[in-house]
């Protein structure tokens, strides 16, 4: 995602008025699956009022990428917590999630990206989905966030159909290149304390993503483990002498 991307929309199920003037919102509602079966404003949240709810989500998306004529995506970010233990019994857990393949900097298929977002709003993994100027975030407490190079009211008219509410902001996950700081940490094995790191400053995105073996548009944002394979590069960017007797290095990128 090398480009700046322009228009940025926080699309949600939260409606605006219940905000203070610091956008806070002051209504208590449902904010994740794992709270059907609980009572909101004297109604209890059942399975079908969820997936009313994470359909308009997933139709939405499916209809910005069919305006925006995006037939697939990268998928960035990935975390698959939810994944380990998994009651693959409950009414959440769709067997089409057993087939679908995870990677990170995947690409994946129009057919593939319902299930994806799927697993995402149901909080089996993590990711964002990309394409070299269009996104798809998913943030915490059921966010979303869409941003492209362009405005289609098309895309805009259609979510607010399915009864969501479209803002116009920047996505608080959105993060422009030119904003990215990255820099080699080290720490002892299977410590979490960074003992220390150095700033890299000499080094370009493209020699990145082909160190990591990244797509030409992944962002290279996040957390890298640097081995022994590649670390000649990186001892070339540094003062610190590189030992893995001792330490563990990770390329760290963010703002």
């Amino acid at each position: 995602m090398h480009k700046e991307i322009d228009y940025q929309w926080r699309i949600t199920k939260y409606n605006p008025a219940y905000r203070n003037a610091e956008g806070h919102y002051l209504r208590d509602e449902w904010t994740s699956a794992s709270e059907i079966g609980k009572s909101f404003h004297g109604e209890i949240l059942t399975l079908d009022d969820y997936l009313q709810v994470e359909n308009a989500y997933v139709d939405t998306v499916m209809k910005f990428l069919e305006v925006y004529q995006i037939e697939n995506v990268r998928l960035i970010h990935l975390e698959t917590y939810g994944l380990s233990d998994v009651d693959k019994s409950s009414p959440l857990y769709d067997a089409a999630f057993d087939t679908m393949p995870l990677a990170e900097d995947m690409l994946v298929t129009i057919a593939q990206i319902p299930i994806v977002c799927k697993m995402v709003l149901r909080e089996f993994i993590h990711c964002q989905l990309i394409t070299e100027d269009f996104f798809v975030q998913f943030g915490y407490d059921y966010y979303m966030f869409i941003g492209a190079n362009s405005i289609q009211q098309e895309a805009l008219q259609f979510a607010s159909e399915q009864c969501l509410f479209v803002e116009q902001m920047m996505s608080p996950y959105y993060l422009s290149e030119k904003n990215v700081i990255r820099e080699v940490s080290w720490s002892f094995p299977g410590e979490e304390i960074i003992e220390d790191s150095e700033l890299l400053t000499d080094i370009t995105l493209e020699e990145l993503q082909t160190i990591f073996q990244l797509s030409s548009i992944h962002p290279v944002t996040g957390s890298y483990k640097i081995t022994e394979d590649n670390a000649k590069f990186f001892q070339k960017k540094i003062k610190h002498t590189m030992d893995f007797n001792k330490y563990e290095y990770y390329l760290l990128a963010g703002s």
